[in-house]
This record gives C-alpha cells, sequence and structure tokens, in this order.
C-alpha cells in the first residue's frame, strides 16, 4: 500500500470511527463471532487483534484471556483507538487490553509473542500483492503452533456464481477504493500458501455475499 494510500485509508476510518457500528457492525456481528468461537482463546492466553475497529473483539477477547492474559491490538486509525478505548474501559477490562495504531505490514511486535491473532474483515483490506507480506509478519510473531483466525469477504464456492449484490460489490471496489475498501478472497488459498494449516473453515454469507470463518495453525 502506497503512503498516499495509507493515508486516504487511516482518513476514511478516523472519519467514521464514531458510526463504524451502524454501518458495517450491525451486519458483521454474527461472522465476526463466529470466528472468535473458532479460534478458542483461552485463560492465560496473548492475543494480538489486527483491525481492531470498534473493538468488539477486544471485548471478547479480553474476557477470554483472563486476568493472567493480555490482548493487543494494531489498527491504522487513530479514531477507532479511541473508540475502542472507550469500549474497554467501559467493560472494566482495560488493564488487559494494550492498543497501539500503526501501518502494517510491518506488525510492531518481537518474533514469538502471540498464542493467537485475528483478523475480522481486515485482511481483504490489504491489497493483494501484499496479503502474502502480512501473512508472514503474522507467522514471526505467532509462537509455534499458534493460531491465525480470519473472518474475510470471500470468493463464491466452486461451481457457484456471484451474487448481484457480489458483482456490485466488486465493481464498486475496482471503481472507488477509497468507498469500498475491501474485495473478496480467496483467504483459504493465501493462508495455506503462507504455511498455515487450515484447521476450521466455516462458509457463512452476508446479505448473499459469501463469507469465510478460518483458523489457521502455524508450524511447531
Amino acid at each position: 500500500m502506497s503512503t498516499t494510500d495509507e493515508k486516504l485509508t487511516k482518513s476514511f476510518y478516523d472519519r467514521i470511527s464514531h458510526s463504524y457500528d451502524a454501518l458495517a457492525d450491525s451486519n458483521e456481528h454474527v461472522a465476526r463471532e463466529k470466528g472468535l468461537a473458532a479460534l478458542a482463546v483461552s485463560e492465560g492466553e496473548t492475543v494480538l487483534e489486527i483491525g481492531y475497529g470498534t473493538g468488539h473483539s477486544l471485548v471478547a477477547l479480553a474476557e477470554a484471556v483472563g486476568e493472567s492474559g493480555q490482548v493487543c491490538g494494531v489498527d491504522i486509525s487513530d479514531g477507532m483507538q479511541k473508540v475502542s478505548e472507550k469500549r474497554v474501559a467501559e467493560a472494566g477490562l482495560a488493564e488487559r487490553v494494550k492498543l497501539s495504531v500503526a501501518n502494517t505490514p510491518p506488525l510492531p511486535f518481537d518474533d514469538n509473542t502471540f498464542d493467537a491473532v485475528s483478523m475480522s474483515f481486515t485482511l481483504e483490506l490489504f491489497p493483494l500483492e501484499t496479503i502474502p507480506e502480512v501473512l508472514k509478519e503474522i507467522r514471526r510473531v505467532l509462537k509455534p503452533g499458534g493460531r491465525l483466525g480470519v473472518v474475510s469477504m470471500a470468493l463464491p464456492q466452486e461451481g457457484e456464481k456471484d451474487s448481484f449484490l457480489e458483482k456490485t460489490y466488486k465493481w464498486m471496489h475496482q471503481h472507488f477504493p477509497h468507498i469500498v475498501d475491501c474485495q473478496p478472497i480467496n483467504a483459504v488459498g493465501f493462508l495455506k500458501e503462507a504455511g498455515f494449516e487450515i484447521k476450521d473453515e466455516n462458509n457463512l454469507e452476508i446479505w448473499t455475499m459469501p463469507v469465510a470463518a478460518l483458523v489457521g495453525v502455524s508450524p511447531a
């Protein structure tokens, strides 16, 4: 992603940070929650959320890791950080959560830091040519045998055709990428190419558009 694209993306999410839940989360939350359930974070784990948005997943993850665990988050938007910090504080979980703002990749964390990494409707925001680099960075910060949970817009299953809404969405992304900024991707293929073993795969949909909820495991 170029510096200009990063600035536009950051500005866009800063502007919508206080209204994002009304715009998108009402549609996304079911898939996001299924993805978190599949990731199965447990007490005492150290977890990273990439693209934490308005912080719903941060609260769920912080509850899951308990008092002995830790949740870190990285997002491109200062506006999202403010909204998330408020949500986490109101849930009484601020001591378990540490949030940062940074353009990624790279990820601003040491090697072998996390038991699990979570991404919900985030991986597909990156240009296709950048996704392998993102996944390489995730493998770097995961501990051996660590888990990556991904919820993303997906391509139709083999033999299925794009719905009308899917076709419209792809056209909008191609012509107005800073308004419709994400794109359907073959998340399973990307994870496998990055060396992850797929341990869990669920095929869902939002408004007739396919969504994948995956858990991949990094080599031990």
